[in-house]
């Protein structure tokens, strides 16, 4: 169901700029079908796709532009991607690139291009060929398997052993799984129940933002009480370093599937989606399977669990960009926009998906509210160390021995984490650690006995952000890591507004100056140049992206100053919504 923009313009105030948007369907799965067949997007398709669908070619070419996944121009036979954000580059990604450019650079089949981050920081420097993930130790034989059109679809194998947030036994099915939606729907539990075990859990949104969860809930419930909603797992990370929501994907889908369908059950909305990055195709597939099991299973469907309520749920693939991973650019290109951010308010639990209300939450945050209401919140705050409570996943990449996923108490140092990832390769010491991910502050050596927790990272001038914890060893250039961070930044920018746009870019031309002249410092009329891009994009970015694109190289800078996090959002009087990314 779609509404009009007339019909809430003048009721809701601060939408009245999307007016003149083109109503759905959204345009961008039939795009995403043509590309999957053909590999690119000729131009006679796009107009056939204008004609059936009655919508202006010129609204689809400005899709298809903005959309970094989209082609115009067909594909060489072998496309590698090569990713060079900083997980991978910590790797050696330049060198390893480098390398793979001088072996297949002139040969006229094969297209070689650097890309942001693929998500697969475990195995950097990590590539693509074809769309195919791997090492790129691996690309001399995914190459000479594009070339005889021998390259076989991934897969993905998963955990043997529950993790700690599970409370269904290793080796169950659907009919085991799945309890506390049945309980629900059976009249067992009732929806008030379930938002107080959360709120009494004190689990946060784990995608960033760290919003009471059972808060959330409850305000998406209470809007418009009998009108359609929306649920939304949002499963578009994409930022350096994180790659724990693709191994919860893959070991745990049962868990985010049965946490998001719990919240449409208890906020009353009949249809659901995971917005899940492209780049994420074997994690898809097993998203896939799951749900087929559910609906053979009648879990869900028209009747679902024999309640008589309907729930429904679909996956809706990403045409790709970081700035999707904001809750309100996501809205945008789920609509079929471009995935620009909204200004706020409203927010979404009163003006989301469609106009309507709509919740959002993260993979892992979805994944961890099956626990909570089987074994309880006094449970779920046992878990964690000192005052935190519950478990978390973090993904540690980096100058590790072992880079992967570890789910850890809530609490836990530091240290302690890089401890259970093998140490700093090589024995070396630590020179900096990125703890939330690439929009997170660097902290120094002397802070490694830091709590990872929303509350502590705070304090310390950084935050929990992402749950990417990235080891820098000793002798690392952190001006070059976090100019490379910037770089990041500067080409996921979605341009909407000009501080981010323009400061970014502006920014990263004065960094690679220093750097390429050989310096790894700079001087007092840049770092004070650096400080005012800083302070006016934390102030004046419509987002998340631009608020915190400079925070990392002011905190390698040592500078006393800059934000440690996206500034708040306004809110209307009474309002306490806040989104998670």
């Amino acid at each position: 169901m779609t509404l009009s923009f007339e019909s809430v313009r003048g009721r809701l105030p601060g939408v009245e700029a999307r007016a003149g948007k083109f109503p759905g369907p959204s345009l961008i799965p039939a795009l995403n079908a043509i590309q999957a067949r053909l590999g690119w997007l000729p131009r006679e398709e796009l107009e056939e796709l204008g004609r059936t669908m009655r919508r202006p070619l010129y609204e689809i070419e400005g899709l298809v532009s903005f959309y970094p996944h989209f082609r115009t121009t067909p594909p060489a036979k072998v496309s590698v991607n090569v990713c060079h954000d900083l997980s991978c580059w910590l790797r050696s990604a330049d060198d390893r690139i480098a390398e793979v450019r001088e072996r297949y650079g002139d040969e006229a089949e094969i297209e070689l291009v650097e890309v942001s981050c693929l998500g697969r920081c475990d195995s950097a420097p990590a590539l693509a060929v074809n769309e195919h993930p791997a090492p790129v130790a691996d690309v001399d034989a995914l190459v000479a398997a594009a070339r005889e059109e021998e390259l076989a679809e991934a897969t993905v194998t998963g955990r043997a052993d529950p993790w700690p947030n599970d409370p269904y036994p290793a080796g169950s099915d659907v009919s085991t799984r799945y309890a506390s939606l049945r309980a629900l729907l059976a009249g067992e539990v009732s929806a008030e129940s379930v938002v107080a075990t959360l709120e009494a859990s004190g689990l946060r949104g784990m995608g960033g933002a760290g919003f009471p969860t059972g808060r959330k809930w409850g305000l998406v419930a209470s809007a418009d009480p009998g009108g359609v909603k929306y649920v939304i797992c949002n499963a578009d990370e994409s930022e350096p370093g994180t790659f724990k929501d693709r191994q919860i994907l893959t070991d745990q889908p049962h868990l985010v599937i049965e946490g998001l369908l719990l919240g449409m059950a208890v906020v009353g909305a009949e249809q659901g989606w995971i917005f899940i990055r492209h780049e994420y195709g074997p994690e898809e597939r097993v998203l896939h399977a799951e749900i087929a099991a559910l609906r053979a299973a009648s879990v869900i469907g028209e009747n679902a669990c024999g309640s008589g309520r309907r729930l429904d749920l679909d996956i809706f693939v990403s045409p790709g960009g970081y700035i999707l991973g904001e809750e309100t650019a996501l809205l945008e290109c789920m609509e079929g926009h471009r995935g620009e951010p909204r200004n706020k308010p409203p927010f979404p639990g009163n003006y989301g998906l469609h106009g309507r209300p709509t919740l959002i939450n993260s993979v892992e945050t979805f994944a961890d509210v099956p626990v909570i209401l089987q074994r309880g919140a006094a449970w779920w705050a046992e878990q964690g160390e000192g005052d935190s409570v519950g478990w978390k996943f973090f993904a540690v990449s980096g100058h590790v021995e072992n880079p992967g996923v570890y789910c850890v108490p809530m609490g836990t140092t530091v240290r302690r984490l890089i401890d259970l990832a093998g140490g700093v390769l090589g024995g070396a010491r630590v020179a900096a650690v990125q703890p939330g991910g690439a929009s997170s502050n660097f902290i120094g050596p002397g802070r490694l006995d830091l709590a990872l927790d929303f509350g502590t990272l705070a304090e310390a001038g950084t935050m929990l952000g992402s749950g990417a914890l990235v080891v820098l060893a000793e002798g690392t250039d952190l001006l070059a890591a976090s100019t490379n961070v910037l770089r990041f930044f500067r080409n996921e920018s979605c341009g909407k507004c000009v501080p981010c746009r323009v400061g970014s870019t502006k920014a990263h031309e004065l960094l690679r100056e220093v750097l390429d002249s050989g310096s790894a410092t700079l001087d007092a009329a840049r770092k004070g140049r650096i400080l005012q891009l800083e302070e006016t994009m934390r102030k004046t970015s419509i987002c998340g992206l631009g608020q915190v694109a400079l925070g990392p190289v002011v905190s390698v800078l040592g500078l006393d100053k800059g934000g440690a996090a996206a500034r708040p959002q306004p809110r209307p009087e009474g309002s306490r919504e806040q989104p998670d990314r």
